[in-house]
């Protein structure tokens, strides 16, 4: 793999990701930046006691929807927290009613009683609710409350202003394999974050998957292009791929398992070699062969350009939603 410059090495990854379980998950070390993989663990049931309560932290989630119960599951499974440490304010009944019987965590409908609970105040909301949340959090969080945020496209700016000048905020772009352990988060805070809470952010990110801090937030929102948004463009692929096999004569379920097992086994050979996939796809290909009469067909349906093409209006957007042009 090629040295890296100055700039490089300021967004390497800054911390380890540890198993989501030590009495379950093994670790090993990640070829690209020394990081660790883990096998995820299941969360405890509701009362258990966790493995690793005296490092347990206080988390407030404000709302309880798929990306922040995928947090709260690994965050309890990994014993990063206990569920006495959790509260979340979910305005939905039912699923404030499944949050408490799932995992046994106190459930509010009401933002700033939540909030008071004290912790890492985490917002998971969409944006086009964090208005909302920002009028009931105004005021409630102490000052150097640590603000977590994974609302897509809300620049640190925006918050601070938003919750009437608070300072200590961490701006995250999660993508949604984190609902298997298998995410990449992007991660940048402001300097009034405590050095505690910048740990206790990549511990709380590494129970996703991996986590990646970055200087600025510009590269949050390449990030929101690329891993965010990267999710739905390898999804597109799976469903191009399998759709191929059908129309050649391969029954559809076969199809689409071949496609889905065929594009995890190739992230995870690229993930446990760290080859360059340059190298990789050569590897495939013979001269004169099957695999290269495919690529060049791609090749001349600009296949390459179509991706870069994607990764730029996707940052175009991410820019625009955060007001910046």
């Amino acid at each position: 793999m090629p040295r890296l410059g100055e700039a490089e090495r300021d967004i390497l990854p800054t911390s380890l990701i540890r198993p989501a379980n030590p009495l379950q998950g093994a670790e090993r070390p990640h070829p690209f930046g020394g990081q660790v993989l883990y096998s995820p663990a299941p969360p405890p049931p509701p009362g258990a006691s966790s493995p690793l309560r005296h490092d347990a932290m206080r988390v407030t989630f404000i709302g309880g929807g798929v990306m922040a119960q995928a947090m709260l599951s690994r965050a309890l499974g990994s014993g990063l927290c206990a569920a006495s440490d959790v509260a979340v304010a979910e305005p939905v009944a039912r699923i404030r009613d499944e949050l408490a019987a799932n995992y046994g965590v106190s459930v509010t409908p009401d933002n700033r009683e939540a909030a008071a609970s004290g912790g890492m105040a985490v917002l998971a909301v969409k944006p086009q609710h964090i208005a909302h949340v920002y009028d009931d959090l105004r005021g409630a969080l102490a000052p150097a409350q640590p603000v977590l945020s994974i609302a897509a496209g809300v620049p640190i700016a925006s918050i601070a202003q938003g919750l009437g000048g608070h300072k200590p905020i961490i701006r995250v772009m999660p993508n949604t394999p984190a609902q298997i352990g298998a995410g990449m988060s992007v991660w940048t805070a402001t300097p009034d974050v405590a050095d505690a809470d910048l740990d206790a952010a990549a511990r709380l990110l590494g129970t996703l998957g991996r986590e990646w801090r970055v200087p600025n937030e510009d590269y949050v929102d390449m990030a929101t292009a690329v891993s965010g948004s990267g999710p739905a463009y390898v999804f597109l692929f799976i469903e191009a791929l399998a759709e191929a096999g059908v129309a050649v004569g391969m029954p559809r379920d076969m199809a689409l398992t071949l496609a889905v097992e065929t594009v995890a086994g190739s992230g995870r050979l690229a993930q446990e070699t760290g080859t360059n996939p340059a190298l990789l796809r050569e590897m495939v290909t013979s001269p004169g062969g099957t695999t290269g009469a495919g690529l060049r067909a791609l090749e001349r349906g600009a296949f390459r350009a179509a991706v870069g093409d994607a990764v730029e209006a996707a940052l175009r957007r991410a820019r625009e939603l955060g007001g910046k042009q």
